[in-house]
């Protein structure tokens, strides 16, 4: 796959004029584009047959990975041309020498600021109408958007892709960091990255090699990786892609990045990893993901979204490289997964979202701090703020922990309720007082909190013109309950609310958080 600087230029205006987004998006309808989310390719067809302008030309080459005239491609790239696609390896001609049919997927791709870029990957299974090989390089999945979305996106000196894949993740990083680095065990996906790159006009130094071992001794502010963490049987027969089979056995590919990843971090540095985890008969996910976080060396926060007990995990994996439902291959495949569950006493696989960071060099001397906790429900996008304020939030309030002032920054702080909260009462039939007191996060995590009425009064004058402590004594005396009493039922409370960002030091317009 060529990457010739002139006819990536004249590819990239080419695209820009007639397969963006918006233009997409008007051509398909919203009816359409859905169904191409979900690889159903027939709504898009239906859409653009018959038509020879460029955006439908490009979505029925590109996108559906049909046949198209080269006449009516020609128009379309007028800069690239026929000749041009051919030369940078993106398309061939077809049986019929007036046809073109492309090689590769190109998709537009664009973020909630306003960047349009474009992914260079493998046509899926519903344009292959077969299983995937086992170097199929992924376009846009599901993971790699929940990556991109719960990464920070403060301005960085140096970041890191661990696993680049297509590149989608580079794309990102381009926008808050002076150089970038990327690594990838598969050749091709390389080859698919550097024009992700090329086609953005960014610059990615981009490295052969298993997850970090690429960039042994160098250390990043900023380290990513949607990994190859899908947990597959090492048996003969078993199918394994480079794009989510790691090769060790069960869950270690995420425990070796867990534990070695705080080698390559600046003082400061995060990392922002995707993993899944297996859960022994009985047992806990946080007792196998903590005992990794604790051999990290770095602060953790680690949020469960989803679980699954091993049977669902085996169909969804077993039919993700084109195994049908009902077929032998399906079936020994999926007796596979089970019998290497069953061998190690898994019951189920847990899926979720790491953050990771090294101290600062002369922080103060405390044990890192961990938190784990399950999220389930729906979460907001452009999670990076959110995930940037935790950060320094549960940082503050450890550090105050370590140093014996956390009660005083609790009770001497004015603070403030988020802008995005909401109060929800909820009475029974007749009832005085509210049975249930509910405060919601309207963005971000949008985590809800069942509070008692002491709680609720003290949120409730959290405008930043108080201190908590004169705050939960005034409710002591309302209550006509004893201060010290109030202060020590309601101190775990509100450390909870300031780390969950519910209340923080700043102001309600902006993103509250502890003062340091």
């Amino acid at each position: 796959m060529a990457s010739a600087p002139a006819l990536v230029a004249a590819l990239r205006d080419d695209l820009g004029a007639a397969f963006t987004l918006d233009l997409v998006a008007d051509l398909l309808g919203g009816m359409a584009a859905g169904a191409l989310g979900r690889e159903q390719n027939l709504p898009a067809d239906r859409a653009t047959g018959g038509r020879t302008d460029p955006t439908a030309t490009l979505v029925r080459l590109f996108t559906l990975g049909l046949p198209v005239g080269a006449p009516a491609l020609d128009r379309a790239l007028p800069r690239t041309r026929v000749a041009g696609l051919v030369e940078l390896g993106l398309a061939r001609p077809g049986r019929d020498n007036d046809e073109v049919v492309a090689e590769v997927d190109v998709r537009p791709y664009g973020d909630d600021a306003g960047h349009h870029w474009w992914l260079v990957s493998d046509f899926g299974e519903s344009v292959r109408r077969a299983a995937l090989p086992t170097d199929h390089v992924l376009g846009a999945g599901g993971a790699s958007l929940t990556l991109a979305s719960w990464t920070p996106r403060r301005p960085v000196g140096t970041a890191l892709d661990i696993g680049t894949g297509c590149g989608i993740q580079t794309l990102h990083l381009a926008t808050h960091a002076r150089t970038l680095a990327a690594t990838d065990l598969s050749i091709r996906a390389l080859q698919m990255a550097a024009l992700t790159a090329a086609l953005a006009g960014i610059e990615v130094d981009l490295r052969h090699g298993d997850l970090l071992d690429p960039v042994a001794g160098q250390r990043f502010d900023l380290v990513v990786s949607n990994p190859p963490f899908v947990i597959t049987p090492r048996r003969l027969g078993v199918p394994r892609y480079e794009y989510r089979d790691g090769g060790l056995a069960g869950d270690a590919v995420v425990e070796r990045l867990i534990r070695s990843v705080g080698d390559h971090l600046e003082p400061g540095g995060v990392a922002q990893l995707l993993g899944n985890w297996e859960i022994p008969t009985g047992g806990r996910w946080t007792d196998r993901v903590g005992e990794w976080v604790a051999g990290s060396g770095l602060d953790a926060w680690v949020v469960q979204r989803e679980e699954q007990d091993i049977a669902e995990y085996a169909e969804t994996w077993a039919r993700d490289g084109g195994a049908r439902p009902g077929t032998e291959d399906h079936d020994r495949l999926y007796h596979a997964w089970l019998d290497d569950f069953e061998a190690r006493g898994v019951d189920r696989v847990g899926f979720g979202v790491v953050t990771l960071r090294r101290p600062l060099t002369g922080a103060t001397a405390r044990p890192p701090w961990a938190h784990l906790e399950e999220l389930r429900h729906p979460v907001g996008p452009a999670l990076g703020a959110t995930v940037a304020a935790t950060l320094d939030t549960r940082t503050a309030l450890a550090d105050a922990r370590a140093e014996a002032r956390l009660e005083r920054v609790l009770l001497d702080t004015a603070w403030v309720v988020a802008a995005d909260v909401t109060e929800e009462r909820h009475f029974r039939p007749g009832a005085d007082d509210p049975a249930a007191i509910l405060l919601r996060q309207g963005s971000g995590l949008r985590r809800t909190r069942l509070v008692d009425t002491a709680t609720a009064a003290l949120v409730g004058v959290c405008d930043g013109s108080l201190p908590a402590g004169a705050a939960v004594d005034a409710i002591a005396t309302l209550l006509e309950r004893a201060p010290a009493e109030v202060t020590g039922e309601l101190l775990p409370t509100l450390e909870a609310l300031v780390a969950e960002g519910f209340v923080g030091a700043g102001t309600p317009q902006g993103t509250p958080r502890v003062r340091h």
